[in-house]
């Protein structure tokens, strides 16, 4: 049995506690002259000395020596001379000193492409990747030229290609180096035919419509990987997979084979949510992803809050191409009940989706609208049939939290008295926002802005959905929701004939999901263009939640600034 007297542990615990730590060693350079780019290759060579003590460093600092010179070949320097010495201190230090020398330099620059890649623009090497005469050697730079026309051979279907001449002849006592690669592409492979299952549910029709390639067009990797992300895009499969094997080619000719599992043909969704808008919100869908074999889709929903509620059904008919294009047939009940307007509304319509060639969403529908409401004090009921026009265009880096991007929006939707409605009346909207993120501390700056114009013989009977109001998250904020807007005798809101909103907001990045933001926001709804616009400012903050931004503000309303607003609302910026 051992025994520790007091006083040795005493001093044991002593020593553990306040005796200095051994600290890992260091690596110190110095170049001469510096050179930013040599001193991190030789860093990156060397690696990390660890928690060598004095003597350990010593023994290590040939190694680094040899190290640091390979680096510097890497780069050109052939001739640069590495001196070493270790500072006994602690933690103890390697020291190199490094003289670099005169750098090789290109002398004769030959590449050339063979075959039948030979004029074509992918295989144009870059300028970032091009030596030029003069230029300082660089390794990396010559396996990057050689790795750059392998890539685009296995990218656009050149399997057979390979380098007929591949040399880099250096001089180091001469200072010069000369590079001489003959790329001979062959002969390009294209696409055959694509072989879907036989034992899958739909119809061989629907399926062929996603492919955006004929038989015996040119191979390129992207209309593999574009039919593997529009099969998996259109809500039919819950699993795909797309082969195009080199070595089952015929003839140059690539089979095309499709792995499809289907996905359940039915799903329900539920959710809760919150918005200082509507308040809590409850929301329930069911979706069948497949009625028949040709892809017909048919869904239902029911949203619910305090002041609306809303029941819907559609059918949709996928068109040519499918990921893209469809007919949707559309019926709902809503009812609200918001501010100083009622409202009960039967709609009936359907929509044509369609992707132009520009990019741009055109949404083409014809509706019937029956709308019961009260605004103010004044009942109504108003019967319209609305052919409309709506076209978007978003471009952004990320679906989520996208660094930058912009959308459009422009839409347009009339009736007349003689094509069944009850009232003459033409509504438009345009929408545009903006989002930048300045430099590499995330600074984001985000505008919008809004205008909307109603044309009209009889502007009572025109329903609130198609008047103008202001205010509230998505608005004016420092607002109440849709409290901006012409009023009546009895100080009612009741809609407006015109709209102008827009907003500023600038975001300072807290963290890489937490972000502050100012932000200022001015608009108004109105029946006069000459009516003043209502500024609110205010802060917030953002979560940037798997689902996207979640956003907090506190906003007041300039013409009214003891009082202050709470937002809550969430969603994309774009």
């Amino acid at each position: 049995m051992m025994s520790l007297s007091l006083p040795r542990l005493t001093t044991g615990l002593f020593l553990a506690l306040f005796l200095p730590f051994s600290w890992a060693a260091e690596l110190q350079l110095n170049l001469d002259p510096a050179n930013d780019a040599l001193e991190s290759n030789i860093r990156a060579f060397i690696g990390d000395p660890g928690d060598r003590d004095a003597a350990s460093l010593r023994r290590f600092s040939s190694h680094a020596r040899e190290r640091a010179r390979q680096a510097m070949r890497a780069l050109g320097y052939y001739q640069g001379r590495v001196t070493s010495r270790v500072l006994e201190q602690d933690p103890p230090v390697l020291k190199l000193e490094v003289v670099p020398g005169e750098p090789v330099r290109f002398r004769r620059v030959i590449i050339e492409v063979e075959g039948e890649a030979a004029g074509l623009a992918a295989f144009e090497l870059p300028d970032e990747l091009r030596p030029e005469e003069g230029e300082v050697l660089d390794h990396g730079r010559y396996e990057r030229i050689k790795r750059f026309f392998r890539n685009q051979a296995q990218t656009h279907g050149f399997f057979d290609g390979a380098f007929v001449t591949r040399e880099l002849r250096v001089d180091p006592e001469a200072g010069y180096a000369d590079i001489n690669l003959v790329y001979d592409s062959g002969e390009r492979y294209t696409l055959g035919d694509v072989r879907f299952p036989e034992e899958i549910y739909f119809e061989n029709t629907l399926l062929e419509r996603f492919v955006r390639f004929e038989p015996g067009e040119p191979y390129h990797s992207d209309r593999i990987i574009e039919l593997n992300r529009d099969l998996r895009g259109s809500g039919y499969f819950s699993n795909v997979r797309v082969e195009a094997d080199a070595e089952n080619a015929v003839k140059g000719r690539i089979p095309v084979q499709v792995a499809l599992d289907e996905r359940s043909r039915h799903s329900i969704g539920t959710g809760l949510g919150f918005s200082t808008d509507v308040g809590p919100r409850f929301r329930t869908t069911w979706d069948q992803h497949y009625v028949n074999p040709e892809g017909h889709l048919r869904g239902a929903e029911l949203e619910l809050s305090e002041p609306r509620q809303n029941a819907g059904l559609y059918y949709e008919l996928p068109l040519d191409p499918p990921m893209t294009d469809s007919l949707r047939f559309t019926g709902s009940y809503q009812r609200e009940d918001i501010e100083d307007t009622e409202s009960k509304r039967i709609s009936t319509g359907a929509q044509w989706h369609k992707e132009l060639d520009s990019g741009w969403q055109q949404v083409l529908s014809l509706r019937r609208e029956d709308d019961r409401f009260k605004v103010g004090d004044e009942r109504g009921r108003t019967l319209l049939i609305l052919p409309g026009a709506s076209y978007s265009y978003l471009k952004r880096d990320s679906p989520v939290d996208p660094s930058r991007g912009y959308r459009l929006q422009v839409e347009a939707a009339g009736g007349q008295r003689d094509m069944l409605s009850d009232i003459d009346v033409l509504h438009a909207t345009a929408e545009a926002k903006g989002l930048v993120t300045l430099g590499t501390g995330g600074h984001r700056f985000l505008s919008r802005i809004k205008v909307g114009a109603v044309g009209t013989n009889n502007f009572d009977r025109v329903p609130p959905f198609l008047r103008f109001f202001a205010g509230g998250d998505q608005s004016v904020r420092g607002y109440g929701f849709r409290t901006l807007s012409p009023v009546d005798e009895d100080g009612d809101s009741i809609g407006g004939r015109f709209l102008i909103a827009g907003s500023a907001e600038y975001q300072y990045p807290l963290s890489q999901s937490w972000r502050l933001a100012a932000f200022v926001d001015e608009g108004n709804a109105f029946d006069d263009m000459g009516d003043p616009l209502k500024t609110g400012v205010g802060v917030g903050i953002r979560w940037v939640s798997p689902v996207g931004p979640i956003r907090l503000d506190i906003a007041r309303a300039l013409d009214s600034p003891e009082n202050f607003r709470l937002h809550f609302s969430m969603g994309p910026e774009l």
